[in-house]
């Protein structure tokens, strides 16, 4: 293999995370964006022995999965989505077999109890982050996700299907307001410009809105910027929707790289947060804080986690990345006291003030790396419920993790890659994986959850 070189081929397989798979010459060659049954074109981008890598050109023959059309306009061309035309049972029998054949190789005698799908397939998400830029280069300004397999190019998705049609509106009315002002939008490679990002957050539950947009400092319309601000949220407020809006925001953000962070942040409307509500509690979340993007599948993991901890009556539960403390307070009325700790001190204060919001006074939460802090927690847990971000959990962290001794952890993973690896570990330190379930967050794409029972071995 040679880089440079175009093939053509059928993928065999598609690996966790999209990565099919393509077989020349006795080698196998990844490609991601592809299907399996698919024939496919590609050019190979990195030639190395065994593991070689190619940029999919054309799809010549659909795969024998593709048996619906799909829902949404921007499809194919959009990065957002790529099982759309597969049904969704397919989905989730690929995405079982993708988590089984992560864990099969690491975890012996485990009973793996196969995937529960998401409660809906579409509009599901209660979060997007939609980024400013330009579908082909010097185009007209355009507002939505990234084209697939693009860092440049964005797709104006006015008509996404996996969020609520109240998002389409609003970034709809933004994406016009800004057009007929020309406002740039800022280039990533000269860091030239102001529009960055729009982000939404939406209940499922409560309907209430957030709308938070996210611009450089970089102003430079005669027209001052308050005042097209002002304009802006007028507009945003007269707009027909199924929910509410309840805060309109306007974030700085001068990082030259491509993320979505705060230097400083003005209320134009409103308030900073908004309500949602999961099995029976209500929870606060600021527009920064994490969540789980689809409320009503994070009811089936949180439901199904909560089966895997089993009995808690009397006993001292630690929640690691605990977010705004969704899960600790799905335990605390249950259990003796949990323990929370995460690093965004955003969600710590929000987890502390939806304690209190749901009546609970058996919750601690710490603001704090968990690498650090559980040197210093005097409390000695008798459970521990795991649920890091998408890389797992830091070598040194799960060494202490490991340390507390505890009979059982529950692992909550979003990236099952992550969690194969740090499994390997607890088992060389004296667990076992008892069970493992996959639930489907994110319906048409290439995303899914896990859930693992951990316990000793000799107990």
């Amino acid at each position: 293999m040679k880089k440079g070189t175009q093939i053509e081929g059928i993928v065999t397989r598609v690996d966790f995370p999209n990565k099919g798979i393509v077989e020349i010459d006795g080698e196998k060659v990844t490609i991601k964006n592809t299907l399996p049954g698919q024939k496919i074109n590609a050019v190979i981008n990195k030639a190395r022995k065994g593991r070689s890598e190619a940029r999919l050109l054309k799809v010549i023959e659909r795969s024998p999965l593709e048996t619906v059309e799909a829902k949404c306009k921007h499809f194919g061309p959009c990065g957002g989505c790529t099982y759309q035309t597969i049904p969704y049972q397919t989905q989730l029998d690929m995405k079982a077999e993708q988590v089984k054949q992560l864990l099969d190789p690491v975890c012996s005698e485990y009973k793996f109890l196969g995937i529960k799908g998401s409660p809906v397939q579409w509009g599901y998400r209660n979060k997007m982050e939609f980024s400013f830029g330009d579908e082909e280069k010097d185009g007209p300004l355009a507002l939505g996700l990234h084209k697939k397999g693009s860092f440049y190019d964005i797709i104006t998705t006015s008509g996404c299907q996996i969020v609520d049609e109240d998002y389409n509106q609003i970034l709809s009315c933004v994406l016009a307001y800004f057009t007929n002002l020309s406002v740039s939008f800022y280039k990533k490679l000269s860091h030239i410009g102001y529009l960055r990002h729009l982000l939404i957050r939406r209940a499922a539950k409560t309907g209430e809105i957030l709308v938070n947009l996210i611009t450089s400092t970089q102003w430079v319309l005669d027209t001052p910027e308050e005042l097209v601000m002002e304009e802006l949220k007028n507009k945003l407020l007269k707009l027909s929707l199924n929910g509410t809006i309840v805060g309109v925001l306007h974030t700085q953000n001068d990082s030259q790289a491509d993320v979505v962070q705060s230097d400083r942040m003005d209320v134009l409307y409103g308030q900073d947060y908004f309500f949602e509500e999961i099995l029976g509690l209500k929870f606060k979340i600021s527009t920064f804080s994490f969540f789980q993007t689809n409320s009503l599948g994070a009811e089936v993991l949180y439901s199904t986690a909560r089966e895997f901890v089993g009995e808690t009556k009397n006993k001292l539960i630690f929640d690691l990345y605990s977010g705004t403390g969704t899960i600790a307070q799905l335990l605390a009325s249950v259990a003796k006291k949990v323990v929370g700790v995460e690093i965004v001190e955003e969600a710590v204060k929000a987890a502390r003030e939806n304690a209190e919001l749901n009546g609970l006074n058996n919750c601690e939460f710490i603001a704090g790396d968990v690498l650090k802090v559980v040197d210093s927690i005097v409390d000695k847990p008798d459970l521990i419920v795991l649920d890091p971000p998408r890389d797992g959990i830091h070598p040194k962290a799960l060494e202490k993790i490991i340390d507390f001794a505890v009979n059982r952890i529950v692992y909550i993973s979003c990236k099952p890659t992550s969690l194969a690896r740090d499994l390997v570990v607890l088992q060389e330190r004296g667990y076992k994986v008892e069970k493992v379930w996959a639930v489907d967050m994110f319906p048409g794409t290439v995303h899914v959850e896990t859930i693992v029972l951990i316990q000793r071995a000799d107990t």
